[in-house]
């Protein structure tokens, strides 16, 4: 997650607190208390940043994603409209002519292509906000707040909860990835 060697499944503790002198509070805590230093990271003003620690942004992925799918997907409906029409022989717009009904119908499948790209590709997500377990912690390093994570928990999450639980973090939250 921060930089680690990472195994298929690991568990992380974050702990999401008010300002820097109680994160660095909590980090040398949690050093006294036996964590190893290279199982912790501090985020926040003046060290690692969300991007840095793996946090990613779900909607610049779901962005990326409908734009990949777009590529594809708008080509696609352009020449499936196409032969479409071609097959049918729907004749819509008397005043196009053959081709130009076959181009019509074309335009509208590359349409189809692109809401396609944007509902299937994520970009339902990416347009009304929907982002995942990162969005929180995103929006706490934004308001200024500062994220302690702990990674690779195992036997060390029964001494960590403890002790950042006695410096009263706004949010403590364990999880599997």
């Amino acid at each position: 997650m921060f930089g680690l060697v990472k195994s298929l499944k690991m568990n992380y503790l974050i702990a999401v607190l008010s300002d820097r002198f109680k994160a660095e509070e909590a980090y040398t805590a949690l050093e006294k208390g036996g964590i190893p230093l290279s199982k912790m990271a501090i985020a926040g003003k003046g060290y690692k940043t969300a991007d840095e620690l793996g946090l990613i942004d779900p909607l610049q992925q779901a962005k990326k994603k409908a734009i990949f799918m777009a590529y594809w997907l708008i080509p696609f409906g352009f020449v499936g409209g196409y032969v479409f029409n071609l097959i049918t022989g729907l004749d819509n717009l008397d005043w196009a002519g053959e081709p130009g009904n076959h181009i019509v119908g074309g335009i509208l499948g590359a349409i189809g292509g692109a809401l396609g790209s944007i509902f299937v590709g994520g970009g339902v997500g990416w347009a009304i906000n929907t982002g995942g377990d990162t969005i929180p912690y995103r929006d706490y390093l934004e308001a200024d707040k500062y994220l302690i994570l702990i990674e690779d928990l195992g036997g060390l999450g029964d001494r960590a909860v403890p002790i950042l639980r006695k410096l009263s973090p706004e949010t403590l939250q364990s999880f599997e990835s």
